[in-house]
């Protein structure tokens, strides 16, 4: 199921703060299915990294990350993220971009989104724009999510399977709004698989508005380190 379309900017929303990692793997998976051997730029506001948790190395590998082809950099305020985003949107040499930003601001307005649009457009380079403890906004993102975890399906003596994320869809250029549906990550494929949605429902469904119950289920969340301001095994590079 193609979700993304390519050289394009889109918006993942989190529901709520603690899906915040989920909404970055969603990112970092839609990112690595477009490197093509390229390498990826992720830029990280600092305020992300407080709320969450540093990246961890062994956490992105399993993730599929090479991190040969990774440049994290992390910045300390909005300015700078969106400054850092929008350098690496124009540049056709990047496969990817990831930018994670925490909180409300009015810097990302129409304007600024609309040059994002128009970067990843220009460059062919798509632009991912993780939201986390913003409510959504207008904006020339191509498309808008709102994403969740969601509980994975038990492997072999009950382990824990691949991490599965919950997304709504709730703008898009086309007109495809109000659509939900569940995607399951294969690390080793680098590809998302639709999966049914709990209590049987179809893959995907019209979106409804829901409370967000506690998950009485395992949940796989992405692997991020809180034991530190510079654990071993996380990767740093700052700016602004």
């Amino acid at each position: 199921m193609a979700l993304f379309a390519q050289a394009a900017c889109h918006e993942l929303y989190t529901a709520r703060e603690a899906d915040a990692p989920s909404a970055t793997a969603m990112a970092l998976g839609c990112a690595l299915q477009s490197l093509q051997g390229r390498p990826l730029l992720w830029v990280r506001h600092d305020l992300v990294d407080l709320a969450t948790g540093f990246a961890y190395a062994p956490g992105l590998g399993e993730l599929g990350l090479d991190l040969a082809q990774l440049t994290l950099l992390r910045a300390r305020d909005a300015r700078s993220v969106l400054q850092a985003g929008l350098e690496g949107a124009r540049c056709a040499a990047l496969g990817a971009v990831v930018v994670e930003l925490w909180g409300e601001t009015r810097l990302l307005d129409l304007t600024a989104s609309r040059r994002l649009a128009l970067a990843a457009k220009a460059s062919k380079t798509p632009l991912f724009l993780v939201r986390v403890a913003a409510a959504p906004q207008p904006s020339a993102a191509e498309t808008r999510w709102q994403v969740r975890a969601a509980p994975s399906r038990a492997l072999a003596a009950n382990a824990p399977g691949p991490s599965i994320f919950d997304l709504t869809l709730l703008r898009h250029r086309n007109g495809q709004e109000g659509l939900r549906c569940h995607m399951e990550w294969d690390a080793d494929a680098r590809t998302f698989t639709a999966r049914p949605i709990a209590g049987g429902s179809p893959i995907v469904e019209p979106a409804r508005e829901q409370a967000s119950p506690a998950l009485s289920r395992r949940v796989v969340p992405f692997s991020l380190d809180r034991q530190g301001p510079n654990p071993a095994g996380a990767l740093v590079t700052q700016a602004g």
